[in-house]
């Protein structure tokens, strides 16, 4: 991280300001080059840039950060710029051609904060999934985890492992290495407590559902009026619809939010077990590899053909000669609407209540991953009987630990996790 780099911070031009970050060891000396001088600390000034006498770059307002105590840990610096395209362009032909400087590759910004201590790695997935937030839900659960509640929770955890491998390593300095009875009485407790917490958040909801969104999805068998209702929910011409048997073809999603609570709708090619067409099958497996993966079914075939746990769904309602279903959970027309509200509110309800609540912490795969280690190496470590075991199990948890928060990663993680940030962030 010797050189220096810069890139656009703000939107794509053209607009009223372009934010242009600089940040490394000569961005004092950039920013002096373009602006004549440096300005006083952490207080925006008016300056002309300029790169000689004649040539003038902008009027603009620029901020001078020395660090440590900046976003990225290094000396920062901002220039405020006119919005327009070109003004960019200059200014940034212009700082290319300053020695010691180049274009930041994406994330880089928040990765030399990371690496510089300014924030830990359950942070930056945090700050990822904020940057990529499109429900309010998402929002909050990604502000939860960039503030560094979950951060905060690990080094509790951490230290409470800690003073237990302090009572063991005492053990084995002190006591006799054949009897694990000199522990304190309440030290099977706390780990044994410590391993119900962590069991409890290894229950919690996944950050994957507030990502990805409540997948559902419509299945039943050809022309049952899967298509014309997945119209209906996504509030759009999607999928094609006709009186045609076999008309799905393949598995059709659509990314929606619905009160604030994000959804992915699949339509599927209509089940049978017998076709003479080998595209439709193709098609008609598909749609069986997405029911495997729904989160939850709506079933607009015969009542109780559909596999378990489905909603029963009675389509049509408004031909007279749909499914007969005697107890359906809903009965919809995606022709007149009738049905469809309700419809929806129970969709909304149902995934509120498997998704987090809002501002909750939510762990991603690889921190529940983690966690789920740490859980099995604590209660394995209340099995053993010879402290020499147990202050390995000890270990092996705070290494879990540790890898929530970045203290042991690898530089293929950290690549594919700064790689979903912006250029400029």
């Amino acid at each position: 991280m010797t050189d220096t780099i810069f890139a656009l911070s703000s939107g794509s031009p053209p607009a009223a300001i372009a934010v242009v970050r600089l940040s490394g060891p000569r961005a004092g000396a950039c920013l002096s080059a373009l602006a004549g001088s440096l300005p006083e600390p952490r207080r925006a000034s008016y300056r002309t840039l300029r790169v000689s006498r004649e040539t003038v770059l902008d009027r603009a307002l620029v901020l001078w950060f020395p660090g440590p105590r900046t976003a990225t840990g290094e000396d920062l610096a901002e220039l405020h710029l006119h919005g327009g395209r070109a003004v960019i362009a200059a200014v940034e032909s212009a700082l290319c051609d300053l020695p010691g400087m180049r274009r930041a590759e994406p994330g880089e910004f928040t990765r030399r904060a990371f690496a510089n201590g300014q924030i830990d790695l359950a942070e930056a997935e945090g700050l990822a999934d904020l940057l990529s937030a499109e429900t309010e839900l998402q929002r909050r659960s990604a502000i939860a985890m960039a503030s560094g509640a979950f951060s905060k929770q690990v080094e509790d955890w951490r230290d409470r492992v800690l003073t237990s491998s302090a009572a063991v390593e005492a053990v084995l300095d002190f006591g006799d290495e054949d009897d694990v009875s000199d522990l304190p009485p309440e030290f099977g407790q706390r780990i044994a407590a410590l391993a119900d917490e962590l069991s409890a958040w290894l229950s919690r909801p996944r950050a994957e559902a507030l990502r990805e969104g409540y997948r559902v999805v419509l299945a039943g068998p050809p022309n049952a009026g899967k298509s014309t209702l997945f119209n209906a929910l996504v509030e759009d011409e999607a999928a094609i619809t006709a009186p045609l048997a076999g008309t799905t073809r393949d598995v059709l999603t659509r990314a929606v939010a619905i009160e604030g609570v994000p959804f992915l709708f699949a339509d599927t090619a209509g089940l049978r077990d017998e076709t003479t067409d080998v595209i439709e099958a193709i098609g008609i497996d598909r749609a069986r590899a997405a029911l495997d993966r729904a989160d939850l079914v709506l079933w607009l075939g015969a009542e109780g053909d559909g596999p378990a746990g489905v909603w029963e769904i009675a389509a049509q309602v408004d031909r007279g000669d749909g499914a007969d279903k005697a107890a359906p959970r809903h009965a919809v027309s995606a022709l007149t609407g009738e049905g469809i509200d309700e419809l929806r509110r129970d969709l909304v309800e149902t995934a509120r209540r498997a998704m987090p609540r809002p501002g909750d912490v939510a762990l991603n795969t690889r921190q529940h991953g983690l966690l789920a280690d740490a859980e099995i190496s604590l209660r394995a470590g209340l099995a053993e009987r010879d402290p020499l075991l147990v202050a390995e199990r000890l270990r092996r948890v705070r290494v879990s630990f540790d890898g929530l928060v970045g203290r042991a990663t690898t530089e293929d993680m950290l690549d594919t996790l700064f790689g979903r940030f912006c250029i400029g962030k």
